[in-house]
């Protein structure tokens, strides 16, 4: 029979042995197996003490089966046992089975300890109402809680709170535990207050601790960078020979998150010369800025800096760090050199995946992105909505819309910014009724109120010729922001209500919101459309003297563009020579485009030889030239112009026009015969121009820009693109309902006159979207006032 003295000694062996384990490593886990097998072999049944070692090795080793099975062989485990598995079971997000264990545990061995596992279990996942009613209930039943208890409780009160007057209550329950003086409660307690907006109680409390920590002067400073009052949060690490550098870091943070470059790139550089050392946070939040700055040099120094410095980063410094560089290098234009990092990244996680394929989208490299796409390891919501929104916005809806369904077919739910692609791909296709459809969705989904699905939805109908719909979606969205503002502006200039865009803009003046860039973008395309020439100007003069916005290329261009559309070659001509860079192709297009309408063939010569000069593969440059000269009866000149382009090999974009017909796109080209209905188009054509004669039609000839017989130029007119589409949709369509038809180029002279008389004649609205605006047309009369 064993001695109980042979038995303490084999006893203490395996304890000390265990103690081995601690501090817990990698190794920890395979170690206690070892002893444990030792113990199971040699027929040794452990003390409850070592038990429990062996079950806190487990649970802490993230082995938590085996931890379970070693308790369950326990007859009456003790309080220490439970308590370790409830804090292993939160802690692996098992609340669910951590709660059960805690309510099995008889009330009689229950201790504060116990307590304190499952509420900072609750804690540690987020969930803050139960941490607080489990607190109550302690309370209730008599436990007198510890320090431990107040500060993991207000850290759950911290994620729920709302009003400084529960932060108050908690307050005086800390007081009058005796627990006020201590410095972690305190700190959690001054954390409650700023998650709840009360920054100045919260100042208050910290300046009343007697013995702050690191933690203390980290959770004030924190606490003005999430309330945005950071000019006291530099105050206070200024005011602090404390070398704190999670708050520096928190500092740099928030000034780059509130597009505060300068004061980041400054407070980096203090941090480097006060002797702070730079961990991954403060790495990631410098190259952010540089990222966000377009500070490509200054965060190439950065980069090459962390080579010099860091000779073994771990993993966990890596990552974050790589990550933040590739974003760097994508977002000022290097792809290749983000991609280049990522190869030789060693862990790369989804991130890192986002990261370059948002880099090729941002690029407009879609057939590596479309690759890289289909190679990625797995897929969240933002890798879906980069993809369906860089399709959507670069001229590729009808993929965009098929990966958007794909999206939901691979089980993923849509977030508002998805859906928010999708409608923008409708836009550019005119897909109004898919666009309902997706608008339908939303509300079901709750996510109506979203302002970035709103505002795409304000374009897609605008877009689609709605804008009606568009101005009700705006004045009954919940909130609205500038991006709101100039997308119903936009929609206004497009459709040709001038006016009601200049007004609508002073009401956004009215209301507070500041106009940026896109702004008068948006207000002088708008005056450009109506001919509104002198407010245009006004607009365009006010950018820098009132609202400090120094005009771009494209502003100028939309100055030319409105001042040619008038015929004020004269002034157009002086705008240019006083841009403050030399004019770009879009300048000359503008100049041209308005000498090609107004007949100045002199000054359009001189527009498209410069224009050719700088983008001699551009179409539309051989075409303006070419229809100038056709239109003048200059038919060798414009033979001339074609031959050119076509010695350089430049195709012609082929002119097209489409309508959406029973959720079906359908396509129609230049004298059409492939559409399966064209005959009775057709024929459909030939009994209405004569009613529309009747009413006064003449087929304008000046637009068939080829030298042929007179007697062929009418039926050259007649089978333009956009009167096939129109008159299909009339065939199609329901009776009374709107005709909404979509050109990829200018409409033809000839057809807008025609679309006024047929709009008479058939008794509906017909709307017109071409490349640049839109054209109502509805009782022989445009909404453009045949100004275009």
């Amino acid at each position: 029979m064993t001695s109980p003295e042979f038995i303490r000694t084999v006893a203490n062996r395996y304890a000390s042995q265990l103690q081995l384990c601690y501090p817990l490593t990698s190794a920890s886990f395979s170690l206690a197996k070892t002893i444990h097998s030792h113990m199971v072999t040699s027929g040794f049944h452990p003390a409850g003490h070592i038990r429990n070692r062996l079950i806190d090795v487990y649970s802490k080793s993230s082995r938590i089966v085996y931890a379970h099975h070693l308790f369950d062989k326990i007859h009456e485990p003790d309080i220490v046992s439970r308590t370790t598995l409830v804090s292993a079971y939160s802690s692996s997000g098992d609340i669910k089975t951590a709660r059960k264990m805690f309510e099995e545990t008889p009330f009689s061995i229950r201790d504060t300890v116990f307590y304190n596992a499952m509420i900072t279990g609750y804690s540690r996942n987020e969930d803050g109402h139960a941490c607080i009613e489990l607190f109550r209930r302690m309370l209730r039943e008599e436990f007198r809680p510890d320090d431990f208890t107040f500060t993991t409780v207000l850290g759950g009160l911290a994620l729920v709170v709302n009003r400084a007057m529960q932060c108050k209550q908690f307050h005086c329950v800390v007081l009058k535990s005796g627990a006020g003086f201590v410095t972690s409660v305190l700190n959690a307690l001054v954390s409650v207050y700023v998650n709840c907006g009360s920054v100045f109680e919260a100042r208050k409390l910290f300046d009343e601790i007697k013995e702050k920590d690191e933690l203390s002067w980290t959770t004030m400073v924190m606490g003005y960078v999430k309330n945005d009052e950071l000019d006291a949060a530099r105050e206070l690490v200024d005011g602090t020979s404390e070398k704190l550098g999670v708050a520096w870091n928190a500092m740099i943070s928030g000034y780059v998150h509130r597009g505060r470059y300068e004061e980041a790139l400054d407070m980096f550089r203090k941090m480097y010369f006060v002797g702070i050392k730079m961990d991954e946070f403060a790495y990631t939040s410098i190259i952010s800025c540089c990222a966000h700055a377009a500070l490509f040099h200054l965060g190439k120094q950065v980069h090459c800096y962390v080579l010099r410095t860091e000779a073994k980063p771990t993993p966990g410094f890596l990552l974050p760090v790589n990550n933040a560089l590739v974003t760097l290098y994508w977002k000022c234009d290097k792809v290749d050199w983000a991609r280049r990092i990522f190869d030789n990244m060693p862990v790369k996680d989804l991130v890192s995946w986002n990261a370059i394929l948002s880099g090729y989208v941002n690029a407009g490299r879609f057939d590596e992105g479309r690759l890289f796409f289909r190679k990625m390891p797995e897929r969240n919501h933002l890798t879906w909505t980069v993809m369906i929104s860089g399709l959507a916005q670069n001229g590729f809806g009808e993929e965009g819309l098929k990966l958007f369904n794909q999206m939901k077919s691979e089980g993923f739910q849509p977030c508002d910014y998805a859906f928010a692609g999708a409608i923008t791909s409708c836009a550019m296709l005119g897909a109004l009724e898919t666009g309902r459809q997706l608008h339908a969705q939303l509300v079901r989904l709750g996510l109506d109120s979203s302002l970035s699905a709103g505002n795409a939805l304000i374009t897609m109908y605008a877009r689609c010729g709605v804008v009606e719909a568009a101005n009700v979606l705006f004045l009954t969205m919940p909130c609205v922001d500038s991006v709101s503002w100039n997308a119903m502006i936009a929609a206004l200039g497009q459709h040709g209500y001038g006016i009601q865009a200049l007004e609508l803009f002073e009401q956004m003046l009215g209301a507070g919101i500041s106009p940026d860039r896109i702004t008068f973008l948006t207000i002088l395309s708008a005056c450009s459309h109506a001919g509104l020439v002198k407010e245009g100007q006004y607009y365009f003069n006010s950018m820098h003297r009132l609202y400090g916005i120094t005009p771009g290329e494209d502003h100028y261009v939309r100055l030319v563009d409105l001042l040619c559309r008038a015929g004020k070659f004269l002034e157009a001509k002086d705008v240019i020579s006083s841009m403050p860079f030399e004019p770009g192709a879009a300048v000359w297009e503008a100049l041209l485009a308005g000498c090609r309408t107004h007949g100045n063939v002199d000054l359009g010569t001189q527009a498209a030889e410069r224009l050719i000069e700088l983008m001699p593969q551009h179409d539309g440059s051989y075409v303006l030239l070419s229809n100038m000269y056709a239109t003048a009866g200059r038919w060798n000149d414009a033979a001339n112009a074609r031959k050119l382009m076509r010695d350089r090999g430049v195709r012609k974009e082929p002119g097209c026009s489409w309508v959406e017909v029973e959720n079906k796109v359908h396509v129609f080209l230049v004298d059409d015969t492939v559409h399966p209905e064209v005959q009775a188009i057709y024929n459909y054509l030939n009994k209405l121009v004569p009613e529309m004669r009747r009413l006064g039609y003449v087929p304008d000839t000046k637009f068939v820009l080829q030298d042929i017989e007179s007697d062929h130029k009418e039926r050259v007119l007649s089978a333009h693109s956009e009167k096939l589409a129109v008159a299909f949709a009339l065939l199609k369509l329901p009776s009374g309902a709107t005709v909404r038809v979509f050109k990829n180029l200018r409409i033809c002279g000839d057809c807008h006159n025609a679309f006024k008389f047929m709009s008479k004649v058939v008794g509906r609205e017909i709307i017109v979207r071409d490349a640049k605006r839109f054209h109502h047309f509805r009782d022989c009369e445009c909404s453009c006032g045949d100004y275009w």
